[in-house]
């Protein structure tokens, strides 16, 4: 099922993005809920606090007094170390029951306040970021939750700035301006993305990426790539695998086709299949169906055999390239990129290149282009390149 991430600050309106969701048939799971479920009145979680804090932290029903338990903890990290370690296996566990519980065609949200804090966005498919002006949070905590301005300051600066939720997140909702424009965006992410995502990820099928090529690079690009990485690192544990950022876009300054290039570095290819292919394909990267391969370098050599997945994700097209670890694609891959790196005037060049082959193709599959003549001479000043300078992968 697909699995989202659904974050943003205290007075973003992140609750009201969640109700739309269930509304147009997603599957709520709230972590604040969650939270306080485990820890209520004759739980084994409260009577584990007890147990490690004494009966001060108790109100005088029972009840968890979080402020008290607050002022103990807050200080002391210690103690809050101990509390997570009491709350927090809890917390997942309970998570993973309703997970477990809700249809196979579900789109399942996780509502988590602290998601980017505690680092949880790899463990999504897709992360959603509330954000709006600190001005609009600060009225809006004054004015519809009653907080004095000064306490709602505090709690602004205790959360995630905004710079750090956007670099965890696949979608921003903006929400300066009213309700039925945030209503607007949340269907239009629902029905445009979600929806596609979700029945993709359950047949397993790859989104062919669409002909876009960019005619100023994409500064967002790494970024964009961390994520991916992450997500796909999480997904392959506890295996330590390298994970590279190839292919042009991972090239700064060139303006290319808006698909991100990955490759996974296995010890032996034979190991790209079976659950290594299941692990992926759930976190939403499938198998390309066929038997694929680099063109070698120079012309003439054997194929370069490779497993390549894509993306099921309509919004960010992926091709994802799994290589043998100091086999001859994967090392060309890395040199190439590096050498583009490096030098301008051969990014000017490719630059050139990619343009004159739009320019003659305009339909054509940007993937054809590496059988250009142009490849082999870039190959060869390459080599030259890394013999130079020691280069290694």
């Amino acid at each position: 099922m697909l699995r989202v991430g659904l974050t943003g600050g205290i007075g973003s309106g992140k609750s009201a993005v969640a109700a739309r969701l269930v509304e147009r048939g997603a599957v709520l799971i709230d972590a604040d809920q969650i939270a306080r479920e485990v820890v209520a009145p004759g739980s084994p979680g409260l009577a584990e606090i007890v147990a490690a804090f004494s009966d001060r932290v108790l109100d005088a029903d029972g009840a968890l007094d979080r402020a008290a338990l607050g002022a103990v903890v807050f200080a002391d990290e210690a103690a809050r170390r101990r509390l997570e370690a009491i709350t927090h296996p809890r917390v997942r566990a309970r998570t993973a029951e309703l997970t477990a519980a809700a249809p196979p065609d579900a789109v399942v949200v996780n509502d988590v306040p602290l998601l980017v804090e505690v680092g949880l966005a790899p463990a999504y498919n897709l992360v959603v970021v509330v954000q709006a002006a600190v001005s609009t949070r600060l009225d809006r905590l004054v004015r519809t939750r009653g907080m004095d301005r000064a306490d709602a300051e505090r709690r602004i600066a205790a959360q995630a700035d905004d710079d750090r939720r956007r670099a965890a997140a696949d979608v921003v909702l903006t929400n300066d301006a009213s309700l039925t424009a945030l209503h607007t965006a949340v269907d239009e992410l629902w029905e445009r993305r979600l929806l596609p995502y979700e029945r993709n990820l359950r047949s397993r099928r790859v989104v062919p990426p669409a002909r876009v090529d960019r005619t100023v690079a994409d500064p967002t690009w790494p970024e964009q790539y961390a994520r991916l990485a992450a997500r796909i690192r999480q997904a392959l544990a506890p295996a330590e695998l390298r994970i590279d950022h190839v292919g042009p876009t991972a090239v700064p300054g060139v303006a290319a086709e808006d698909v991100i290039d990955v490759q996974v570095a296995l010890p032996d290819l034979a190991d790209a299949d079976g659950v290594f292919t299941d692990r992926l394909a759930n976190a939403g990267f499938p198998r390309v169906p066929g038997q694929w391969w680099d063109d070698p370098r120079p012309v003439g050599g054997g194929r370069w055999e490779k497993r390549l997945h894509g993306s099921a994700d309509p919004g960010r097209p992926v091709r994802l390239h799994v290589r043998q670890v100091d086999s001859p694609g994967w090392r060309h891959a890395l040199l190439m990129r590096d050498h583009l790196r490096a030098d301008p005037d051969r990014r000017s060049a490719y630059l050139l290149l990619k343009r004159e082959l739009v320019d003659a193709a305009p339909d054509a599959s940007g993937s054809g282009t590496a059988r250009d003549p142009w490849f082999d001479e870039e190959y060869l000043r390459a080599e030259q390149w890394a013999a130079q300078t020691g280069w290694r992968p």
